[in-house]
This record gives C-alpha cells, structure tokens and sequence, in this order.
C-alpha cells in the first residue's frame, strides 16, 4: 500500500455520508427491497433500510479481497435469493460501502440488471457503474471504514519526528 493516501473515516463521518445517500435515494423512490454487498455494504444497508422504510434487505455475498488489504480473485460466496429476484429488479436497490475498480459492480449488474446500485463512497474507475453516490474518492486512496480500525493512542508529531 506504499505511494498511497489513507483516508480514515470515523463512525460519525459514515453515518452522516450514508445518511446523505439515504436523503438521495429518497428522492429517487420505488424500492421495495435492498441487495446489500457483503461485507462493507451491510453497514449502509441497515442505516438505508432504516431511513428509506425498507423492512426487505438480502445480501449478495462476494469476496474481492483477501488479508483485507490485497485484492484477489472475485468470487460470489451467495447470489441474490429467489425472494429478491423475483422482484421486479428495477424495485431493488444493491447498496456498498465503496465502488474501486469496478469488478464487483460489473458482477452485480450481471445478476440484478435493472437494480438501482449505490455506493457511499466511489473511486473513478469504478464510477460509470453506479447510479448514485455520496463522496468521490481518488484511486489511489485507501479507505480505513470504522469496523476495520480501533481507538489507540497516536504520539505527539514532535515526538514521532525524534
């Protein structure tokens, strides 16, 4: 990960930006159910089913990377149920933390075509392939999201320095 910027995002800091996307969407309308992407898009799933009144929230479970850091081959661990499906796929909303490159989102807009997809935060080669985001991030940022770090005493900058 060396030559890249770091953008640490606080719980507060994803909350107000999945709640901004939620505010989006609800302009759009006519959801009935949500596709959240395992595991990132769980997080904003469950803030957007809560906002936009959504009692219906599947996952479709993918796997893009692995040591949490190192992205790997794209596998899908589970598709969409036939519940979901049998929606009317422009009724279904797939919901992710993060569209980076773009592969998982190509994947997903194999299985649910006609889905509305939306990413909290999306990176430039991955955004053609959502409908709606909240934060443009540059590609060679990585993102820490909230579940993947902890509080822990940082040394003074004059400290660190000596």
């Amino acid at each position: 990960m060396e030559n890249r910027k770091i953008l640490a995002l606080s719980w507060d800091a994803f909350h107000a930006d999945t709640r901004a996307l939620a505010g989006r969407l609800a302009n759009r309308g006519g959801f009935s159910a949500i596709a959240a992407v395992t595991r990132g898009g769980l997080f904003p799933a469950g803030v957007i089913a809560r906002e936009l009144g959504i009692r219906v929230v599947d996952t479709v479970c993918v796997a893009s990377y692995h040591e949490e850091t190192e992205r790997g081959e794209l596998a899908v661990l589970k598709p969409p149920s036939p519940e979901l499906t049998a929606r009317p796929s422009s009724e279904v909303l797939i919901i992710d933390d993060l569209v980076d490159t773009g592969a998982t989102a190509k994947l997903l807009r194999e299985m649910l075509p006609q889905a509305y997809f939306a990413t909290v935060y999306a990176k430039p080669q991955g955004l053609p392939l959502v409908d709606a985001f909240v934060r443009e991030v540059a590609q060679d940022t990585w993102i820490y999201f909230p579940w993947d770090t902890g509080l822990s005493f940082q040394a003074p900058i004059a400290k660190a320095k000596s």
